[in-house]
């Protein structure tokens, strides 16, 4: 049970300034306030009780109890080596080491963030559904892209289209039997967005991955699902929250593959050799 640090570092940027002074000073000193009450804690970070409670239903915990849970449980694992930022003249050992760690702590933070149910909700959706759509633009497109090429592997529909605006058109098209997969890692991408909004219009359901935290997106989704990166103004090309997204798809598509083994297996096996004839 963790992950309570994680979820501060993702949703503080959007945090009140009472409620950031909470958050600021658990994540300085995580260790104390598991000690500490709800009122020892809003004396201690010149904020509110209220704020706190404010907070821990931002976050989406039961309570202050389960707030400090999550922290206690972050304090058990290993010290990780934190997120290393782009420097002037590195060198290629470095960017080596950096570039890995950062990746492989992004996938970590996201499985302290990732709530099974929806996940399981998201793969029921999908492998019930006769078609997958995949919206994202720019960087996100390409997770779309990689889904379409795992799903039909497994004799699964799934359709990404790279224009924008056919990504529109496609999601007018769409029923109650399908399933639209909307990417965006801000959170606020207007094409993706609105491709959300005309699915669910359609009675289409609707699986969101974005970033942890309150976003347009993930409340215009039926099922929203977040992933954990490092992303800033530095850290350009969309790196970490490529990866956590690839991860993310690499799930569900192996979830969907999971509830029809046999056949996925045969389909696999059966696409493999189509290529090795080549």
């Amino acid at each position: 049970m963790n992950g309570g640090l994680v979820r501060l570092r993702e949703v503080y940027d959007s945090l009140n300034p009472s409620e950031r002074k909470v958050a600021a000073f658990i994540l300085q000193e995580p260790a104390e306030m598991i000690q500490m009450s709800v009122a020892d804690l809003a004396v201690r970070s010149g904020s509110s009780q209220a704020a706190i409670v404010r907070l821990c239903k931002t976050m989406g915990f039961k309570g202050y109890q389960d707030l400090k849970l999550k922290v206690a449980g972050d304090l058990q694992e290993p010290l990780a080596t934190g997120y290393q930022d782009i420097r002037p003249n590195d060198s290629i050992s470095a960017i080596i080491q950096n570039v890995s760690n950062n990746n492989i702590q992004s996938i970590r933070d996201t499985m302290k963030i990732m709530e099974e149910g929806k996940v399981e909700e998201a793969v029921l959706a999908l492998d019930q559904s006769k078609r997958i759509f995949m919206f994202g633009v720019g960087a996100s497109n390409l997770i779309g892209m990689d889904a379409q090429q795992k799903f039909l592997r497994i004799n699964k529909v799934c359709i990404s289209f790279p224009d924008p605006h056919v990504q529109l058109t496609s999601a007018v098209l769409l029923t109650p039997d399908d399933a639209a997969v909307c990417i965006s890692y801000s959170g606020e991408t207007d094409e993706v967005i609105r491709a959300a909004a005309i699915a669910r219009e359609k009675g289409c359901k609707t699986i969101g991955i974005t970033k942890y935290g309150d976003s347009t997106l993930s409340r215009s989704v039926d099922i929203p699902l977040y992933t954990s990166s490092t992303e800033n103004e530095i850290r350009s090309g969309a790196m970490s929250s490529r990866i956590t997204q690839l991860n993310l798809i690499d799930i569900l598509y192996l979830g969907v593959a999971s509830r029809n083994y046999e056949n996925s297996v045969k389909y696999l096996d059966e696409s493999r050799q189509a290529i090795k004839r080549l």
